[in-house]
């Protein structure tokens, strides 16, 4: 076998290679699992426990100084009222259901 032909056949085994490499990598997999349908509710519930949770960082912040006292206060403020919209949706919801 010649040096040319070699080197041929290296770069065709590369070039399959890589191009199963690429396959392999780019190809959707078929097992992939489908999540859970979720109703506004539950997602209305997620959303809460997240504002409460910023809401706790929040004042652990304010109070280790990383926040000026009126920056704290409107964060605070807008948090609070998106969580009073979330329980009034979650009011209206679980009483629509009942």
């Amino acid at each position: 076998m010649s040096p040319q032909m070699f080197d041929i056949l290296i770069q065709l085994l590369c070039g399959m290679f890589l191009t199963g490499t690429l396959i392999y990598v780019f190809m959707p997999s078929s097992d992939v699992e489908i999540g859970v349908d979720k109703t506004r509710l539950a997602y209305l519930y997620e959303r809460k426990d997240v504002i409460y949770e910023n809401l706790r960082d929040l004042n652990f912040e304010f109070k280790a100084g990383k926040f000026t006292e009126a920056d704290y206060e409107g964060m605070r403020r807008g948090m609070e009222a998106e969580a009073a919209r979330l329980l009034a949706e979650i009011e209206q919801l679980e009483a629509a259901q009942a």
